[in-house]
This record gives C-alpha cells, structure tokens and sequence, in this order.
C-alpha cells in the first residue's frame, strides 16, 4: 500500500500538465498546482498516506456529501422531491438546466442540489446551529475536533459568489427555497470553506466504505441504507458532466471539489482522499484523479 502510494505521488510529481486552479474564488485562486497528496483509511482505522497529505484546504463540493447525509436524517425521502438524482451532463453551476427543470435541479451535487439540501438542513435549524450540526457531524466522522470553518475563503466565496445567487433565487422563484436566500447561502458559502487535510477527509469517508460506520469495531454513524444511496449518487453525479468518464477510468464512487480534493470510497476496503489544486475542464482534481486511477487500478479496487 504505502508503495502503491508513493509511486503515485513520484507520477504525480512528473507530471508538467497540472490544470487550472479555481481563480474565480480569490483565496482558492492561491493555491500552488504543484502540490499533491494522498490518503487511504483502512477498515481497522490505520491510514496511509503519501506526498502533501497534511496540508489544510477547504474541501468545498465534497461537503455535499455531508450535508447530503445529514439532510436525509433530517427530512428522510422528502427530500427527493425538491431535487433529483440524475446524472447532469451539465456545467455544476448551470442556470440553464435548472430553468429547463423548473427549479428542480438534477442531482444534490450540482451546486442547485447542494442549495436546496443546504436550506432542508435549516428547516430544523437556526443558520448558526445547522453550520454547528455540520461541522460536528465531520468532526466526530474523522475523530478530530481541529476540524474548522476557514473564514477567510468563506468571505472570499460569500463575496463572489453571483452565480450560486443567482442559483438560489431561482430556486426560490419556483418555491425551491423556504429560507432566506441569503441564510440558506451563508450556511452554504460557509461549509463549503470547511478545511480539511486529506488524512482527515479520508478518516471523515469511512462512513461511507462500511456502511455508515466507522469501521467494524466502531459505532454506526448513519444507516447502511443511507450509506449505500450517497455512494451511488457519488458512482453516478460526484464529477458533474465529467461522472462518466470518472467511472470509467477509476470506478468507485467518488465526489469532487474545485480546491482540487477527491474523496472517494471503495466498498467495505478503503476510503481515500486525494490533493491537488489543479482542475480539469469539469472542475475535477487534474492530478488527483491521476493518482486514484493509478491506485486503484493497481490495487484492483475498482467496484467493476
């Protein structure tokens, strides 16, 4: 394992075409492409990792994964119907699919999805407690209680994201929405800034490989019939229009975000969190996705 890891992370290190890092969120825009990073946790709880895997960054999409989990506990199979859960074949952040969807947007993983999960949380929530309700449910997913709220891309984000406002009022145009657009989306904007390292995130995944729990010797975290259904969305929606190609080369359920982080879960073995700031043209980690398909191949994890 710890071979298989390295090896990726010396390819990694090769490798001239890094991708784009996210400009378009000032403090994201900062990061440096070049870095790269690794982790596996195991069933017994033992993690490995290789390269910059101790480095903090926010984990921003792969918070719908979360919150996802934490909605379906809240309001159950309701939730199925404000949001979908078909593949989007479209941009994260289409307005136009949502305008030809009616205010129903595609799957919870497109930033639409994300929103509406974001504002069923808040049914039962003030703004202040749902953000407390996510960044425990992480912390005590991952077993760490440094586990924080980077404030600094959270401003960065709150202050440029027009596209996500426009999203919502849209949303809430077609009675998408029952909070305030602007309470919905602070609590949005801020746990996507939740800052993380890829040891953590992939202690924090666990949930998901052996179904809802941490492992066979520790508690049950969510049901394995909640487990199971966010893995298969992750399978089908995780990579917004790049999920197919995802699944092809790599093939495990997998969820992405524009810092560049990837978790992804391989069904009763691992969990694995992979860095690196660079993006494809569908938003994906450029090199991180490299680097899983790489292990995974390797080690014949691939769910196929």
């Amino acid at each position: 394992m710890k071979s298989a890891l390295k090896r990726a992370i010396e390819r990694a290190e090769q490798t001239k075409e890094r991708g784009k890092v996210a400009a378009y969120i000032p403090e994201l825009a900062k990061a440096d492409p070049q870095k790269a990073g690794i982790a596996v946790t195991l069933a017994n709880g033992e993690t490995i990792s290789a390269g910059d895997c101790n480095q903090q960054t926010t984990i921003q999409s792969v918070s719908k994964v979360f919150t996802l989990a934490l909605a379906l506990g809240t309001v159950g199979d309701r939730l199925w119907s404000r949001v979908g859960r078909e593949p989007s074949g479209s941009a994260f952040d289409s307005i136009l699919q949502l305008e030809h969807e009616n205010g129903v947007p595609r799957n919870p993983f497109v930033n639409a999805g994300a929103i509406v999960v974001t504002d069923s949380i808040l049914t039962s929530y003030q703004p202040k407690e749902a953000l407390a309700q996510i960044v425990s449910f992480v912390r005590a997913l991952a077993e760490d209680e440094t586990i924080h709220i980077d404030k600094a891309v959270a401003m960065s984000e709150t202050q440029t994201g027009h596209r996500n406002r426009a999203l919502a009022h849209y949303l809430a145009s077609h009675g998408n929405l029952r909070d305030e657009v602007d309470l919905t989306l602070g609590v949005y904007f801020h746990q996507c800034a939740l800052s993380m390292s890829c040891v953590q995130l992939s202690r924090a995944g666990r949930f998901l490989a052996f179904g809802g729990g941490l492992g066979p010797q520790n508690g049950q975290m969510v049901s394995a019939k909640r487990a199971k259904r966010i893995a298969a969305i992750m399978l089908t929606c995780g990579h917004y229009d790049g999920s197919g190609d995802f699944a092809y080369r790599v093939g495990v359920p997998a969820k992405s975000g524009v810092s560049g982080m990837i978790l992804a879960v391989v069904p009763h073995i691992a969990s694995i969190a992979v860095w690196s700031p660079g993006l494809n043209k569908h938003g994906n980690s450029l090199i991180g996705t490299q680097m899983l398909e790489q292990v995974v191949n390797e080690l014949d994890w691939s769910i196929f």
